[in-house]
């Protein structure tokens, strides 16, 4: 196990700088997921000293600083902290089936800034890194919002997915642009939500399908709109929404299975 003595870094050219946050893995898990996040802190450096502060029962596997410095602070065979409450393909505890990547970045309460270029150019080569090594397939790559809706927003609707699936990492799909038409909101019942419900809980959001489009649904709608379609994120299933959905669905290899 990783500790205060250091470590040899499992990505080349990452610096260490270990934290005592971490654990074992649960249950024999291994990573076959990842998942990205934004700090929300004014500087990585800062990001960088709570990670590896123990009072703060955080960590994280990877930080990728705004100019592409990469940081490991756990190793990838131990359990970070970085994921929290929450859950994915049916299964809780995402900590013990992930690896987590921090990316240095203000997020929505202090400006959200913009990606740097040669920042994201690091967290593709990481993130294709991890894949190849873990056999991590492309719709398991994840936003800490797509696992802890409602608790979480990042890494924000600003993070250019498109541009990581265009170098291999991560699913994705063209969106379809927002246009007029059916709208599933707030309050609405039958089987156009149980259906709507059905195809987010397939692609492996945690949501059950009740048939009423709550509080709960709107959330899951608005984070999935946040990664997949996000040139407009309000939580109503619109035409542009769920053609988006159905889509990813359509486009996932025939023996995918939801873990």
């Amino acid at each position: 196990m990783s500790g205060a003595g250091g470590f040899a870094a499992d990505h080349a050219g990452a610096a260490v700088c270990p934290s005592p946050n971490f654990g074992e893995r649960r249950d024999g898990r291994r990573p076959d997921a990842l998942v990205l996040h934004y700090t929300g802190m004014e500087t990585g450096e800062g990001a960088q000293a709570w990670l590896c502060n123990p009072e703060s029962e955080v960590s994280c596997h990877y930080l990728v600083h705004e100019d592409g410095r990469v940081v490991q602070m756990v190793r990838e065979a131990d359990r970070a902290w970085h994921a929290g409450k929450g859950s994915w393909g049916g299964l809780d505890d995402v900590n013990s089936f992930s690896i987590g990547i921090e990316i240095a970045n203000g997020g929505h309460f202090l400006g959200f800034p913009d990606y740097p270029a040669v920042q994201i150019e690091a967290v593709i080569a990481l993130a294709a890194d991890i894949c190849r090594r873990h056999g991590i397939a492309p719709e398991r790559v994840l936003a800490h919002s797509d696992v802890a809706p409602g608790r979480k927003i990042d890494p924000g609707e600003k993070f250019p997915w498109d541009a990581l699936a265009a170098a291999g990492v991560g699913h994705f799909v063209e969106p379809m642009p927002p246009v007029a038409g059916r709208i599933l909101e707030p309050s609405e019942e039958g089987v156009a939500v149980v259906a709507l419900q059905r195809m987010l809980a397939r692609y492996g959001y945690g949501i059950a399908a009740t048939g009423t489009y709550d509080a709960m649904t709107a959330t899951v709608v608005r984070e999935f709109q946040r990664h997949f379609r996000p040139l407009l994120v309000d939580g109503l299933a619109d035409v542009s929404t769920c053609s988006t959905l159905r889509a990813l669905l359509d486009a996932l290899p025939l023996d995918s299975r939801r873990r």
